[in-house]
């Protein structure tokens, strides 16, 4: 059997991915729920070679495989995104240098998770508030039952791991997780006394996998290589349940007695080391990384950091890497509260607004940067001068964050338990009110007013511009007579699309500001390639790595939004190749996205392309479904 040919096939007879609501896998069948049950050819499936018949049952649409179902299945999720277990194997990755693969790598095994360890992470900086101010005693046993919920993801993070890792590599998810339980099993921390250890004559180091991180990622990369193998040599009658045994009775061992002593030693000796660096200047150290913070997270160099951060916290329970963010967090907060209270543009505004509380509380930079400080340059500086400056003062003091937070207001008080909690504050303060003051007092080039307002159509006759070119004059005789001339213009303006792919409803697009048109009309666009190219020709007004706005010059106003939520990936797996504020020609690339990134992070990268003020043209003409190449109209704009 070829399983991508009969995966392909299958998906094809079913009636495609739009027509799937869901799809598993038991011992020997696809089971499908099918949106629409006519659109399937139940014969041509079972034509399909591989497929032994196709049985409906229990409102399903089941077609029986056998023993080799779970690779078909696996095949299902490499065309398409219904499993949820899209695998990326390591050398599908953007090509580069070894920096850029490494941050790649690291990024798609950590992204899924760090909403939760930030949650997780704010939890446990809110407890640590009400047991120092003496709302709650760390003695009792609510205070147990709340640590316990604030402190599980972090004590168990080698499973977490081994999920994320295991979709990275292409390794079975749930042999990872029992590669990790076995590594943070009670009886095998046990063993961790000082006392000797061995397994068959052979010694074994004892290390805590308690909260670990580079021994499960290496596991479980050597699984997948294992797994490959024992794929071609098993045959399939046999190969579902005793792969999963050897790859379990190999590695489990092999961790133990080689690649948890080895790895962890190495994680021990960076962080080691980072804490003898820190040690010689922290107020450098600090200054460092309190000004380069934000600019590491713009090209998203801050991944890089992620590991050494979590094995911090998992050896020593604080990461000194962490109390110089917030002073680099809050200042870039604070200079975009002063482009807001500076800014005579009611656009930018409303956006500065939103992005300062977001940075404030949350420590959510992103809108913050890409919207205001960094698209208006000084600010963006302005922040990076006052959080290396404030990020020299809380690292002078000593402190750290004890859990994974996003550095924020309501987050800070992580910090009370490590080092100088009043330097910490000392610190963050004098970032805040230095980039603010310097916003104020140094200013900014600011945006204009207002747009531009287009050239009404009574006044056309009288206003020397390009569109007076596509004018139409009606009522000449009364003109010709001294009378007054009434003068229209029709304008059209063919949208192309920005990426090539299958075009979809708006309707159908999985989020329901952009399906209720609440936005603008426009399409959705299933994407098959990578590249982001200018649906017209028109002024970039607005440039963020997952989206793009463009206002043509007869005003026509467009926004490309590359995904769902995407947003969230803080600009991973995009690369920006235009700048806000430039003219773009139809056609010309404005970025790129790694669709395949998108997809293994958890984000649908469906494309919406809308007309945002459709309220000020007449009529929005919108293409038919299906594919479509790149430039291709899939909009026409009357105006």
């Amino acid at each position: 059997m070829k399983y991508d040919a009969t995966a392909a096939a299958v998906l094809d007879g079913v009636g495609g991915e739009s027509n799937v609501s869901s799809v598993v896998h038991c011992a020997t069948r696809l089971r499908f729920k099918l949106v629409d049950r006519d659109k399937a050819d139940k014969a041509a499936i079972e034509a399909t070679p591989g497929v032994i018949t196709v049985v409906e049952s229990g409102g399903q649409f089941q077609v029986v495989i056998g023993n080799d179902v779970p690779t078909v299945y696996a095949e299902l999720g490499k065309i398409s995104s219904l499993t949820g277990e899209r695998a990326q194997t390591a050398d599908a990755g953007p090509k580069g240098n070894i920096l850029n693969r490494a941050i790649d790598l690291i990024s798609s095994i950590f992204s899924p998770i760090l909403w939760a360890l930030a949650g997780t992470g704010l939890l446990k900086a809110l407890l640590a508030l009400v047991v120092t101010v003496g709302w709650l005693d760390a003695t009792t046993q609510s205070y147990t039952i709340l640590y316990a919920a604030s402190d599980a993801l972090i004590h168990f993070l080698p499973i977490l791991l081994a999920v994320t890792s295991a979709k990275r590599f292409g390794a079975n998810q749930f042999v990872s997780m029992a590669i990790a339980g076995a590594l943070v099993y009670p009886d095998i921390m046990a063993l961790n006394t000082g006392d000797p250890v061995s397994f068959f004559g052979l010694p074994v180091v004892m290390v805590s996998y308690v909260s670990s991180v580079i021994p499960i990622i290496v596991a479980v990369w050597v699984q997948s290589h294992l797994e490959r193998w024992l794929h071609r040599v098993l045959p399939s009658t046999v190969r579902n349940f005793l792969s999963p045994m050897l790859v379990v009775l190999v590695l489990v061992p092999l961790t133990l007695l080689t690649i948890g002593p080895a790895t962890t030693y190495a994680g021990q000796g960076i962080s080691n080391g980072i804490e003898s660096l820190w040690s010689l200047s922290p107020a450098v150290g600090g200054a460092l990384m309190g000004g380069l913070w934000q600019v590491f997270v713009i090209f998203g160099l801050h991944w890089a950091f992620v590991p050494i951060i979590t094995n911090d916290l998992g050896v020593q329970g604080y990461s000194l890497l962490t109390g110089p963010l917030f002073a680099a967090v809050l200042a870039q907060a604070a200079a975009a509260l002063g482009v807001f209270i500076r800014t005579r543009n009611a656009e930018l505004r409303q956006i500065a607004g939103p992005s300062t509380v977001s940075g404030f509380l949350a420590g959510v930079t992103e809108p913050a940067i890409y919207g205001v400080t960094l698209r208006l340059k000084k600010p963006f500086v302005y922040g990076v001068i006052a959080g290396a400056v404030g990020g020299g003062i809380a690292a002078a003091g000593g402190s750290a964050a004890e859990g994974f937070v996003l550095p924020g207001l309501i987050t800070i008080t992580s910090t009370i338990n490590v080092g100088s909690f009043t330097m910490q504050l000392i610190g963050t303060g004098v970032a805040i009110a230095l980039a603010l003051v310097l916003t104020l007092t140094l200013g900014f080039k600011d945006l204009p007013a207002s747009a531009p307002a287009a050239v009404p159509a009574e006044d056309v006759a009288t206003n020397d511009t390009p569109a007076d070119d596509a004018a139409t004059a009606t009522g000449s005789a009364a003109a010709a007579g001294g009378g007054t001339a009434t003068m229209t213009r029709t304008a059209v303006v063919e949208v192309g699309a920005p990426l090539e792919g299958r075009v979809i409803a708006l309707a159908e697009v999985p989020d329901q500001v952009f399906s209720s048109g609440a936005l603008g009309e426009g399409v959705g666009l299933v994407p098959t390639s990578g590249e982001i190219h200018a649906p017209v020709a028109g002024e970039l007004v607005s440039v963020m790595p997952h989206a793009f706005g463009i206002r043509t010059a007869d005003g026509v106003e467009l926004l490309v939004h590359v995904g769902i939520d995407t947003v969230q990936l803080k600009g991973q797996h995009f690369t920006t190749a235009a700048t806000q504020g430039a003219t773009v020609a139809q056609g010309e690339l404005l970025g790129t996205v790694d669709l395949d990134g998108v997809r293994d992070a958890g984000y649908d990268p469906t494309t919406v392309v809308l007309v945002t003020n459709t309220s000020e043209v007449p009529s929005v003409v919108v293409t038919d479904p299906g594919a479509v190449q790149l430039g291709s109209t899939v909009l026409t704009v009357v105006q």
